[in-house]
């Protein structure tokens, strides 16, 4: 069973429900939560522009897990909660590009590498001078 979920006079696509064991959905519950979780992650992180990650939804999967790069959330069955939070692990997720989060992490170690512990600072003064 596939749904496609659209919003809007642009009937522009939502997301996708892909559901393996016949479980059902309220389309307008999960376009509602949707949109709330765009909103929230949207206000969070001061954005101007309107989030909208490309996902789909598996109902009757063997876990509730998210999958990143497929941009999937899985569900043994429907939970709004659980959704909510894949649908903003996935927003969270578009707000940097993949170059951009590789940058980010070299900044974090050039960071690191420039930062100076006092109390290990201490340690190698106090070495030194018993050294002398």
């Amino acid at each position: 069973m596939i749904l496609l979920l659209t919003s809007g006079a642009l009937a522009q696509e939502l997301f996708t429900i892909r559901s393996s064991k016949n479980q059902k959905v309220s389309n307008a519950e999960a376009e509602k939560l949707y949109l709330s979780a765009c909103a929230v992650v949207k206000r969070e992180f001061n954005r101007t522009t309107t989030i909208r990650p490309r996902l789909t939804l598996v109902l009757g999967a063997n876990t509730d897990s998210v999958y990143y790069l497929e941009h999937e959330i899985h569900l043994t069955k429907w939970d709004k909660h659980m959704f909510s939070q894949g649908v903003v692990f996935l927003a969270v997720e578009d707000l940097l590009s993949h170059e951009d989060r590789l940058r980010l992490g070299e900044l974090a170690v050039t960071w690191a590498d420039a930062t100076l512990d006092v109390g290990e600072s201490k340690n190698r003064h106090t070495k030194e001078q018993v050294a002398k």
